[in-house]
């Protein structure tokens, strides 16, 4: 593969077992060691072994060996500079999201939210940009709910109909989203992009996200991925055609971001897909057949790596040749066929060339690893992260002011503010002066003496409460409707 053609994006597809996650360590292997920083996601915990070197009492040693030799390759065992990263904070450091970064249409997704719930959420963030309301981690979003449920009547003359079974749905969603271990993903200190895009001794840092654990959730982990593509093209600067990648990142699993995805979320992938790459970023999905990927995003992917795939049904077959067409044809065999045939260790490969054009299909042997194919223990995975400078900076969680507490703090306010104009306003003391019957029991309610006198002071007190009490606690509560 050309490194300056490798932004182009690409596909590593293969049947499980033909050797995906190999080519996966291989390729990550490669671009580090040409200084091109790897995002990669583990989800069998096989592809830890890049940060230990390879051994020659490996139980693949001879075969490695026979297979470089056929290469032409001198295999020289080594480790790769490597940072473990975990949402749940287990097996690597920590990597969060601000609930305002991950932004209402990715949540939706997250959540599986109707349109008019989506609807809801999105009059929900613009009330916290009007507001000032910083929002951080998961109990800053239910605050803010419960905030635009609280004046949905006024927001629902704003902004639409806002109503409380939506609201209702909302909150279920995100305690749902919680129960799955959600929370963990949001908060700070947030994710800084620059910290996986860093060169240690001229090699690219190579970043695993630990995803064992986190493929429990399958909607968290697709939804978490693609909001870290999105970041990518927002933050990172243009820069052309690069000699070389400025990061390459692999969505392995990726029919996971496109199952039941609604037309919203496919047209932000198909985006990010054409632009990033301007942005120097090359990004590989990784599946078992083509077919689970969109046609709009399989023909931006100019870089492939075919494994077998296995044509047992009509439906198998269909999709084999499928995938057979998505090559450029070589006379010295039949495409399909190869894709067929292919064992462990090989692959039908295209490429793009000088002028970006993709070459002809080829059948590939795939280089063996330098680094220890299959999994590290846990004492060296602890050694890794205990190296690593990224522990003193993302390991402690910070939780300063925002929406939460900003909520609580007015709601304090204006119910000190109403219970004060209730206690003071004229109208009030007056009530209680031609009322002297009007007692106190022993549970604070008023006992009436059934006087003229006594039902006037409950009217004047049920409309301060209901009409003043309620103008104070809108003009402490914010100014969402300053301008009327």
């Amino acid at each position: 593969m050309r490194l300056d053609k490798a932004n182009r994006h690409g596909l590593v597809a293969g049947a499980t077992g033909t050797g995906k996650t190999v080519t996966l360590q291989i390729m990550a292997e490669g671009f580090s060691a040409a200084g091109v920083p790897v995002f990669l996601s583990d989800v069998k915990g096989d592809l830890s072994g890049l940060a230990q070197a390879g051994s020659a009492t490996g139980k693949l040693h001879e075969p490695f060996m026979k297979r470089a030799a056929t290469i032409g390759l001198d295999l020289q065992y080594g480790a790769f500079p490597v940072t473990f990263w975990d949402i749940f904070g287990r097996q690597g450091h920590p990597i969060r999201a601000t609930v305002a970064e991950m932004g209402p249409l990715l949540l939706a997704r997250l959540m599986d939210l109707t349109d008019v719930q989506e609807g809801v959420l999105n009059v929900a963030f613009r009330v916290a940009d009007e507001e000032g309301l910083p929002l951080l981690d998961m109990k800053d979003l239910q605050a803010l709910l419960v905030f635009v449920g609280q004046n949905a009547r006024d927001l629902s003359l704003r902004y639409g109909n806002v109503t409380t079974a939506s609201i209702g749905a909302i909150q279920r969603q995100l305690l749902v989203l919680e129960n799955q271990g959600g929370a963990a993903l949001f908060g700070e200190p947030a994710l800084d992009l620059a910290d996986m895009m860093r060169l240690r001794d001229g090699r690219g840092e190579i970043n695993i996200l630990a995803a064992d654990q986190l493929m429990g959730s399958p909607r968290l982990y697709a939804t978490f991925l693609l909001w870290l593509l999105s970041e990518l093209f927002e933050e990172l600067p243009e820069v052309g055609n690069p000699d070389k990648p400025k990061l390459v990142f692999f969505f392995d699993e990726a029919h996971l971001l496109f199952n039941d995805a609604p037309r919203a979320l496919v047209e932000k992938v198909e985006q990010v897909a054409r632009l990033i790459r301007s942005k120097g970023v090359g990004v590989y999905f990784v599946t078992q057949n083509p077919a689970d990927i969109p046609d709009t995003v399989l023909g931006q992917l100019g870089n492939r790596v075919q494994h077998a795939l296995r044509a047992f049904t009509a439906k198998d077959r269909k999709a084999l040749k499928s995938a057979a067409e998505t090559y450029r044809d070589n006379p010295a065999f039949d495409t399909a066929e190869a894709i067929q045939q292919v064992g462990t260790g090989e692959a039908v490969t295209s490429f793009l060339d000088a002028k970006g054009i993709p070459e002809l299909v080829q059948r590939t042997l795939i280089c063996p690893p330098a680094s220890q194919l299959g999994p590290i223990d846990a004492a060296t995975r602890a050694a890794v992260m205990a190296a690593s400078p990224m522990g003193g900076k993302y390991d402690v969680t910070i939780d300063r002011d925002s929406a939460h507490e900003m909520l609580a703090r007015r709601a304090e306010d204006a119910a000190r503010a109403a219970h004060a104009a209730e206690d003071s306003a004229p109208e009030f003391t007056a009530a209680r002066r031609y009322s002297p019957a009007t007692r106190t029991t022993g549970r604070g309610t008023r006992a009436q003496s059934g006087s003229f006198g006594d039902a006037l002071a409950d009217v004047v007190v049920k409309e301060l409460k209901g009409t003043t009490g309620r103008r104070i606690v809108r003009g402490i509560l914010g100014g969402l409707f300053k301008g009327r």
